[in-house]
C-alpha cells in the first residue's frame, strides 16, 4: 500500500491536472462556438453559389467546357489533401483522418502509391507529420493553418491543388477532412475535389412549371469560367471551416472526458488516502497500548 505523503501527492497532481482539462473545455467550448458561427454563416453562401452555377449549367448544356471539370484519360498521379489539426488532445480527431488517409493510398490508389505518384498535402501539422515520417511524399506548407482560418489562405491551398490537375501534375485530387454535426459527433469525409462534378439540375419557375429565363451578363461561358474556381476554393474553404468547427467539439467532449474521469479517479484516491490515515492511526493506539501494558507489567 502506498504511503499517505505518496497518496497525497498524487490527489494533488491529479487535482491540477483536472483543473486544466476543465479550462481547456471551456476555451474549446468558446473556439467552438466561433467556429460554428463561421460554418453556420458560410454554407448559404456556398449553397447559393452551387445554385447559381447549376442554373448556369443547365443554360448551357454540353456546350462548354473546363479544364477543372475535364477528366484525365489515366489517373497516375493523385494528390489527397489531409485536413487534420496542428495540437492534440482531441480525440481520436487526427487518428481518423490519418486512418482514412493511410486507407486511401493502400487501397483506393496503391498503385499510384506504389510507383510514387502520390503526395499528400497536409493542412494541419498532426497529418503533415504522420505522413512525412512514413515516406510519402508531402507538403508541408500549411501545418500552422488554423491558427487562424482566413479565405486567402485557403485559397492558396486551394489554387496549389487547382493548378497541379490543369498543368497535368495530379491527374485526380481527393480532400479528406472531418465534418462538423455537433459536438460530439465528427464524420469523417472523403470527397473528389478535382475533377469537379458539375451537377446539371434544371432551374424552373416554381409557379407555372415552365424552365426560368435568365438573362445572362456577360456571356454564359465567361460566368461559367469564373463561377466554377470560385466554387472550388468555396468549397475547400467550407471544408476547411467545418473541420475547424470539429476540431474544438473533439477536443471539448475529450477535455470533459477527461475531467470526468479525474473525477472520478480523485474519489478512488480520497478513500485510498482515508484508508491508509486511518490504518496508520489504528497502528498508532496499538502501539500506546502496547506500550502501557508493557509498562504495567514491568
Amino acid at each position: 500500500m502506498a504511503s499517505l505523503k505518496e497518496v497525497k501527492e498524487r490527489i494533488t497532481s491529479v487535482n491540477s491536472t483536472q483543473q486544466i482539462t476543465k479550462a481547456m473545455k471551456m476555451v474549446s467550448a468558446a473556439k467552438m462556438r466561433r467556429a460554428q458561427d463561421r460554418v453556420t454563416g458560410m454554407r448559404p453562401y456556398a449553397d447559393k453559389l452551387a445554385s447559381i452555377l447549376e442554373n448556369v449549367t443547365a443554360a448551357l448544356g454540353n456546350d462548354f467546357s473546363s479544364p477543372f471539370v475535364e477528366a484525365h484519360d489515366e489517373v497516375n498521379s493523385v494528390l489527397v489533401i489531409v485536413v487534420t489539426s496542428d495540437r492534440g488532445l482531441a480525440g481520436a480527431f487526427n487518428a481518423n483522418i490519418i486512418k482514412e488517409g493511410s486507407r486511401l493510398l493502400n487501397e483506393e490508389f496503391a498503385a499510384q502509391h506504389k510507383a510514387g505518384r502520390v503526395e499528400i498535402l497536409g493542412v494541419g501539422s498532426k497529418g503533415t507529420d504522420f505522413f512525412k515520417k512514413s515516406g510519402v511524399q508531402t507538403n508541408s506548407d500549411y501545418v500552422n493553418f488554423f491558427h487562424e482560418v482566413t479565405f486567402e489562405e485557403a485559397r492558396k491551398a486551394a489554387e496549389y491543388a487547382m493548378d497541379g490537375y490543369v498543368s497535368g501534375k495530379f491527374d485526380k485530387v481527393v480532400i479528406v477532412y472531418n465534418e462538423f454535426k455537433n459536438v460530439a459527433t465528427q464524420i469523417v469525409r472523403t470527397k473528389q475535389f478535382l475533377p469537379f462534378a458539375l451537377e446539371t439540375a434544371e432551374s424552373t419557375d416554381e409557379n407555372d412549371g415552365n424552365e426560368a429565363d435568365y438573362i445572362f451578363e456577360p456571356e454564359k461561358e465567361k460566368i461559367l469560367s469564373e463561377l466554377i474556381p470560385k466554387t472550388l476554393k468555396v468549397n475547400f474553404y467550407t471544408h476547411l471551416l467545418d473541420s475547424n468547427a470539429a476540431e474544438h467539439g473533439a477536443r471539448m467532449t475529450a477535455m470533459d472526458k477527461a475531467t470526468e474521469n479525474a473525477g472520478e479517479l480523485l474519489k478512488e484516491l480520497k478513500l485510498d488516502y482515508n484508508r491508509s490515515r486511518q490504518a496508520a492511526i489504528t497502528n498508532e493506539i496499538l502501539e500506546i497500548v502496547g506500550g502501557a501494558n508493557a509498562l504495567a507489567e514491568g
